[in-house]
């Protein structure tokens, strides 16, 4: 399923499998797709509109370059940056709390990977725990340091992919779990972890003595505030002390600030763990482009984050809505309704033919310029590579990222094809 391409002929080169978004977009490119091509339905990449949205703030359309912007900067990021972060999260999710984050518990990296990257290649000889289903380039992540051992971790679909603290103590402990990494909200289920529980995560963790790395990219993605409660959602809320809790969290401009083209994104925790991602990205990746991360500090204050994520709301509501309630219709079964992201995991084994098949809907969507992405990629676990069947293989993730001209069109084309039985 996920052969990329033929070993390559280079003496000391190995095949290295393309992630699940990569993998469709590479082939819907051979049936003609390109980059804003219209006539394509594109529900597979995990991009947001990224247009002006009513009510968020201004876009950003231009960017000045300082004489020192030609310059390398520092690997951990620009002071001034780290500055912005960290007092946004202060802002946000601490108000009152005797432990405040400073630019020491802040690294900036460039793009999503580069961040979770400089933290596994930090990890020393340890046990890890990752969730199934979850994020595709996390198989990648996992897979190519030798120095942990990855533990996949099973979410039922039947429980609505819910794990129970006593479930997570018993795997943290049983199985001798020195980190955990996860989404959250979860891409692709859609599953958020917050309030109480999240919090009771996080006193396991302290407890337990296991490192949790929080993916919180979909952070502004959040589809069931409680009244009263900002649109937004993050772990920093629940940390006591921010240099001896062990959590660290990843976020970003890509998703919650709709920014992906500026891959400026950043890693906040323990002042320790982020000295050692700092070493990490000195050989990894270099640092942030200079010009973006000053660009970037516009955009970081209390105000304009929560109007940005009030404006995304709006939005993506409807567009989720409309998603879910058309695939519903056409005969795709959803676990779970999405708490966040801009996805729904939808399982499609009740539909006619091939396309009851995740691959199988996906390569009829191709000629019908529809992607979406196969639900296997998202079975992060090395087994699968070994010939055994995924648990996911009836499942397709769509997302609602595009706009609602774009999902309608789709979820026409979706219905010709239900109707001539794949």
């Amino acid at each position: 399923m996920d052969k990329p391409h033929d070993e390559p002929n280079i003496p000391g080169f190995r095949a290295v499998p393309r992630t699940g978004v990569i993998f469709a977009t590479t082939e819907a490119a051979k049936h003609g797709f390109r980059s804003r091509d219209a006539s394509w339905c594109n529900l597979g990449q995990g991009q947001p509109e990224t247009g002006a949205l009513l009510g968020a703030p201004p876009r950003i359309t231009s960017i000045d370059v300082a004489g020192d912007d030609l310059e390398y900067g520092p690997i951990d990021g620009l002071p001034e940056l780290r500055d912005a972060i960290a007092a946004l999260y202060n802002a946000l999710y601490r108000k009152g709390r005797a432990s405040q984050y400073t630019r020491e518990n802040v690294s900036i990296s460039s793009g999503g990977r580069a961040s979770l990257t400089r933290a596994l290649a930090s990890l020393g000889a340890v046990n890890v725990g990752h969730f199934l289903p979850d994020y595709t380039a996390y198989e990648e992540l996992l897979d190519i340091f030798s120095s942990f051992t990855p533990i996949p971790i099973l979410a039922d679909g039947a429980r609505g992919y819910s794990f129970e603290l006593a479930d997570l103590e018993r795997e943290v402990s049983g199985r001798g779990l020195s980190a955990l990494l996860f989404s959250n909200p979860c891409n692709p289920t859609g599953r958020l972890v917050r309030g109480s529980e999240l919090a009771a995560w996080v006193a396991m963790a302290r407890s337990l003595e296991c490192t949790l790395l929080v993916d919180e990219f979909y952070s502004h993605y959040v589809w069931s505030t409680p009244p009263g409660e900002l649109p937004l959602e993050s772990i920093a809320r629940h940390v006591e002390d921010v240099d001896r809790d062990p959590v660290v969290l990843f976020d970003g401009l890509t998703k919650s600030w709709r920014y992906p083209g500026f891959r400026v994104t950043w890693a906040v925790g323990p002042r320790s763990a982020i000295d050692v991602m700092a070493s990490a990205g000195s050989f990894l990746d270099g640092g942030a482009s200079r010009p973006m991360q000053r660009a970037a500090l516009s955009l970081l204050g209390e105000e304009g984050a929560v109007a940005e994520a009030v404006a995304i709301q709006r939005h993506f509501r409807p567009k989720r809505e409309r998603l879910i309630s058309g695939l519903e219709r056409l005969g795709v079964r959803i676990d779970r309704l999405p708490e966040g992201t801009f996805y729904v995991w939808g399982d499609v084994s009740r539909l006619p033919g091939a396309l009851a098949d995740g691959l199988g809907f996906f390569r009829a969507g191709l000629a019908e310029k529809i992607i979406t992405i196969p639900g296997e990629f998202f079975d992060i676990n090395p087994g699968r590579r070994r010939g055994r069947p995924s648990r996911y293989k009836s499942y397709v993730r769509f997302s609602f990222g595009p706009d609602l001209a774009t999902i309608e069109r789709a979820l026409e084309r979706i219905e010709g094809m239900v109707a001539r039985g794949g």
